[in-house]
């Protein structure tokens, strides 16, 4: 197997390179073959840009476009609904920030619980003895990627069959993917525990597996039920944060973090920017390996940024208010603009600037994609109620 870099540089360019090559096959070539899993180092259906649209050095509008130059919306219905997917997560979960916190909190809890647990650490290192759960806790581990679907049947296994906390099978996928994000995560794994959409389970089967992995899989043994987990009832739905999307007003600092790797497209290249920092901080990351990407697809952006705007572009490995104040006071600058962060650690860290900053005399404005104002705000009830939505919403974005 290539090394997980190797598969998936962490650059613009390779994004584009793979999305220009799996654009003619998003239509019914994807629909036949997208719940099946052939293995790693073998082609596909399916499109593995999920990488990329993690760190927006590709947006989730392009790739919509690149798709809909090759197939009508309703030839690439289903690998829309599959960009959609991310987005409704994270729209989601912007409303109810309080289910990222509490997974944060239990998280802690079975860790402390589950410490030197050898049933953890056989579920971990491939070594239960159950037929493709093994094989897909070392390709995890080996590749930074997964099949959507051993995915399902992964965290169906760790659950019913293994009895293990699923909070922290959520924790292995964030610590090895280099895709995980909270929200499409952490909600991921609660639907197939039954918490995302009360009642409602997914229950991994031999005869599934065998079929969507073309006989290379038939584990024996696995749970004939999936109950509902239970937890407390949830938050209701807050309104959505408050955003910019007017352009600066003023000469401003661009802070870019790895949650948005791509701002070319959001200012124009005549923009009153004075300054670029790239804050692509290790504390931040679960994992080595998303934390390595990250960091190589920041020096892949510094230098577009440098060219796209004609500014000088600085790095940081610590998204911190002194690393912050200390450009934009050698920038000559008081504002600071940055792309808006979803729930998750990048966002708090972002929101614990703001008070020091605003003691400097300085402003943090965040900017919004029209995407996400677009499509957020359908998140508030289920995914059908937000499906329901999709034309209308691609429709005002242009696309259709």
């Amino acid at each position: 197997m290539l090394h997980p870099l190797t598969a998936f540089p962490p650059t613009r360019a390779a994004a584009l390179d793979r999305l220009g090559r799996f654009a003619p096959k998003a239509g019914g070539a994807y629909d036949a073959g997208r719940n099946t899993d052939p293995g790693p180092d073998q082609p596909g259906a399916v499109s593995k840009l999920s990488p990329y649209l993690r760190r927006r050095l590709i947006t989730e509008a392009e790739v919509t476009a690149r798709v809909l130059d090759h197939h009508s919306a309703q030839a690439a219905e289903k690998f829309l609904q599959e960009v959609l997917w991310r987005t409704y997560w994270k729209g989601w979960l912007e409303m109810r920030p309080g289910v990222w916190n509490r997974f944060l909190q239990e998280r802690a809890a079975q860790r402390d619980r589950w410490a030197g647990s050898m049933d953890m650490q056989d579920a971990e290192q491939g070594r239960t003895g159950i037929e493709g759960f093994d094989d897909w806790a070392r390709e995890l581990v080996a590749t930074g990627y997964l099949h959507n679907h051993a995915r399902m049947w992964f965290a169906s296994i760790w659950i019913f069959t293994l009895r293990l906390p699923w909070v922290l099978g959520a924790d292995f996928f964030l610590r090895h993917l280099l895709d995980a994000d909270p929200a499409s995560n952490t909600l991921s794994w609660r639907w197939v525990a039954g918490l995302q959409t009360r009642g409602k389970t997914y229950l991994a089967t031999t005869e599934n597996i065998a079929r969507y992995t073309k006989g290379r899989f038939a584990p024996a043994g696995l749970a004939p039920m999936a109950e509902p987990l239970m937890e407390p009832p949830l938050e209701a739905p807050r309104p959505l944060p408050d955003a910019e999307s007017r352009m600066p007003d003023e000469p401003t600092l661009l802070l870019i973090t790895d949650e948005d790797l791509y701002p070319e497209s959001m200012f124009p290249a005549r923009a009153n920017l004075s300054a670029a920092l790239i804050a692509s901080d290790p504390h931040l990351h679960e994992g080595a390996l998303s934390g390595a990407f990250a960091g190589q697809a920041a020096e892949d952006t510094a230098a577009r940024v440098a060219d796209y705007f004609g500014i000088e572009v600085q790095r940081t490995a610590r998204l911190d208010a002194d690393s912050v104040m200390r450009v934009a006071d050698a920038a000559h600058v008081r504002q600071i603009i940055t792309p808006y962060a979803p729930v998750g650690p990048v966002a708090s860290a972002l929101s614990a600037l703001t008070a020091p900053l605003a003691a400097a005399g300085m402003s943090l404005r965040t900017h919004r994609r029209s995407w996400d104002a677009q499509f957020w705000p359908c998140a508030d009830k289920g995914f059908f109620s937000f499906k329901e939505r999709i034309p209308a919403g691609l429709r005002t974005c242009g696309l259709i």
